[in-house]
């Protein structure tokens, strides 16, 4: 009886995975992602992989938001961010499956 009832929990477990697995197969990317810019300087432009987005001007320091329209493609993306004074930053493998907002914040320089 006892092994019956551990056969009959990890077969359980089995059938579980299986099921998230499929349900994470069919994730659809978000369309619209909002990027945050919580850091000290203004974003001057934004890219996810090779496809330039548009801010429609400077994202200004602060606590200020934009919604931008993502281009096709999967899940995981890498944004590279510019900055008005030149700089950038990638974040690499963003889940915009799972995520519909990236927080720019601050770094040391």
């Amino acid at each position: 009886m006892y092994a019956a009832r551990i056969a009959f929990l990890a077969l359980s477990a089995v059938v579980s995975l299986s099921h998230a697995r499929a349900a994470e197969a069919d994730r659809e990317p978000a369309r619209m992602f909002t990027l945050l810019n919580a850091s000290d300087r203004s974003v001057t432009a934004v890219a996810v992989g090779d496809t330039e987005l548009a801010l429609g001007g400077p994202l200004q320091g602060g606590t200020t938001t934009a919604t931008v329209r993502l281009p096709e493609g999967g899940c995981l993306r890498d944004f590279r961010v510019t900055f008005a004074d030149g700089s950038s930053r990638t974040y690499p493998g963003i889940d915009v499956c799972r995520f519909h907002r990236l927080r720019l914040g601050s770094w040391p320089r």
